[in-house]
């Protein structure tokens, strides 16, 4: 009997080890935080519950956790430390809401000849005259293959000077010579080019964009509805593949460079479905690739030319994923309600341009004021948000007032106002009230602030971005490039609302600037809303995705006129570390 109860107390003793054993082993097997990384860093969250940190965890391309760093490796105790930020400062990834993927492809492939420093040749030579511009101009024709169309781009003509057909005739008289205006939406054509692409003064019955002389003959101008008519013959040239994808690398070295990890283009389908998504998904092909993340915002009447009474069902089965696309669609579509600020066909209110290439006129409608809401409904009753192109002051009252008409079948459907050149007081006080959110064209002050107060006159002129009189309505701010308008840099478009700093070295309006705060939620948080991703992307807490920027100076020590000179180490894309590439 004792043999058997000493037996049985051993063998007891034995499971108990046994058991202990593999309680042992199985929690070295799983320690809290296995799997996770800790990255120490000085972090600016944007998060308000906890504005700053000194350690971030993630793990599965997701933040972990938000915390000091003791307490994060006491609590994580799997997870492994990586120091390779320690004295660096953390941010929620960069965000530029509104570029032009194709666009930037076509453009940064071009021959350049910019009218201030773009920096898109890497070098940032520019031409700040019409003697530097014509000069440049007759060097690019002079070094192109013979015989071949010539597209340059980067004239303005309120810095160059007006230019005719006669001026391009005596850079060449032999080939097509094309001068892209630097808007993107003008082009200037030699008379070669004007007779190759079939512009005659008939055109102008059927496109307000086709300028004409006092005899009817075309100058060479061509712009806004034209520009289409006009592709028929430059498309092919513009679009050759290798050209593109030149182009689109370009594009993506300045992104990361620049620290972005998430970009929207504004404009998907206007320059052909097939060919977008070729290009996108032959030349981005992914965030594991390019070290960014794109999304997609179907533009109105691109889809409207495609699908017809599908559209909207289109652009539906596209964001949710059931029809494939390159990238992902956001359940949003940009319209336009009129033209260009760069070129001066923005519409403004009386008496109109008083000066530059549009003196005499009020700029032009895209969609007219009446049918502005009209145009939105079918979408917005669908739910899906509105991004709409609105620069000039008649512009904002006439898109206002069909925000006001929408808002009666929903309070709270997102509604951004793009690039908002001008903005009286009055309508920043009505975009608060109306819940109006805009994303604002970065560089309008810095470019074209000073050039713009003869033509626009002292109260008008004074209107342009004003950013502080809109976050105080009550108004989401955020900043994008437009790229490839402006460099696709966050840091630099904040610099220049921190300052109102002009390249001709003034200030504008310096009661507009962005305090240091608002200036980095224009670019994380505030960006994040525009594109209607705040619940993943834009601030740095537990759940969203590990996207994030890494700077060798911490922004909110730094004077505001410096931040676009702060050093950018990389990004972390879905927890991964990828440094900046500096080829």
């Amino acid at each position: 009997m004792r043999f058997g109860a000493m037996s049985f107390a051993a063998l007891a003793a034995v499971v108990s080890l046994t058991a202990a054993c593999g309680r042992m082993e199985k929690s070295s097997r799983a320690r809290p935080g296995d799997g996770a990384v800790i990255y120490p860093a000085s972090v600016i969250t944007m998060d308000p519950a906890r504005p700053t940190a000194t350690a971030v965890a993630v793990k599965d391309g997701k933040i972990l956790a938000v915390g000091d760093i003791d307490d994060l490796v006491e609590s994580y105790s799997g997870a492994e430390v990586d120091e390779t930020f320690g004295r660096m400062t953390m941010l929620p990834g960069l965000i530029d809401p509104h570029v032009h993927m194709t666009l930037s492809s076509l453009m940064y492939a071009a021959e350049t000849i910019a009218p201030w420093p773009i920096d898109v040749a890497g070098d940032g030579v520019f031409y700040p005259d019409r003697i530097s511009f014509l000069a440049r101009l007759a060097d690019v024709e002079a070094a192109a293959p013979p015989g071949t169309p010539l597209v340059v781009w980067g004239y303005h003509d309120l810095v160059h000077g007006p230019l005719a057909r006669a001026d391009l005739d005596a850079v060449t008289a032999t080939r097509p010579l094309i001068v892209w205006h630097y808007s993107g939406h003008d082009f200037y054509l030699n008379s070669r080019a004007t007779e190759w692409a079939k512009i005659t003064g008939d055109l102008r019955k059927t496109y307000e964009g086709v300028a004409v002389d006092a005899k009817g003959e075309p100058t060479g101008r061509v712009f806004e509805d034209a520009v289409p008519y006009l592709m028929r013959s430059l498309g092919p040239v513009l679009l050759d593949p290798a050209r593109v994808k030149r182009g689109l690398e370009a594009f993506s070295r300045r992104l990361n460079e620049a620290g972005v990890t998430t970009v929207a283009d504004l404009g998907y389908g206007l320059l052909g479905l097939p060919f977008e998504d070729a290009n996108i998904a032959g030349n981005w092909v992914s965030p594991a690739h390019s070290g960014y993340r794109v999304y997609l915002v179907p533009e109105h009447r691109a889809f409207a030319a495609a699908f017809k009474e599908k559209a909207v069902e289109t652009v539906l089965k596209m964001a949710s994923g059931e029809t494939p696309t390159p990238a992902p669609v956001l359940p949003q579509v940009k319209f336009f309600a009129d033209g260009a600020y760069y070129s001066q066909t923005m519409r403004v209110s009386d008496p109109g341009y008083l000066a530059g290439q549009s003196t005499g006129s009020k700029g032009l409608w895209v969609t007219p004021p009446h049918a502005i809401a009209e145009t939105i409904r079918p979408y917005w009753d669908a739910g899906l948000g509105v991004r709409i192109h609105s620069n000039g002051d008649a512009a904002q009252d006439a898109t206002l007032d069909a925000l006001q008409s929408l808002r009666a079948t929903s309070a709270d459907r997102r509604f951004v106002i793009e690039h908002a050149g001008l903005f009286s007081p009055d309508e920043a006080r009505r975009a608060g009230v109306l819940g109006a959110a805009v994303s604002a064209a970065s560089h309008y002050v810095y470019y074209l602030g000073e050039a713009y107060q003869e033509p626009l006159g002292p109260e008008r002129g004074q209107q342009i971005s004003p950013l502080a009189s809109l976050s105080a309505a009550g108004v989401k701010v955020s900043l994008h490039s437009d790229a490839p308008l402006a460099p696709p840099a966050p840091l630099r478009a904040a610099s220049v609302h921190l300052t109102r700093a002009t390249r001709e070295g003034g200030v504008l309006t310096p009661a507009e600037r962005l305090s240091p705060k608002e200036a980095l939620e224009a670019i994380t948080i505030d960006a994040a809303y525009a594109l209607g991703l705040e619940a993943e992307i834009g601030s740095i807490a537990p759940g969203k995705r590990a996207d994030l920027t890494i700077l060798e100076r911490n922004p909110l020590a730094t004077a505001g006129g410096e931040w676009s000179a702060i050093p950018v180490w990389g990004v972390v894309l879905g927890g991964e570390k990828r440094p900046a590439r500096r080829d």
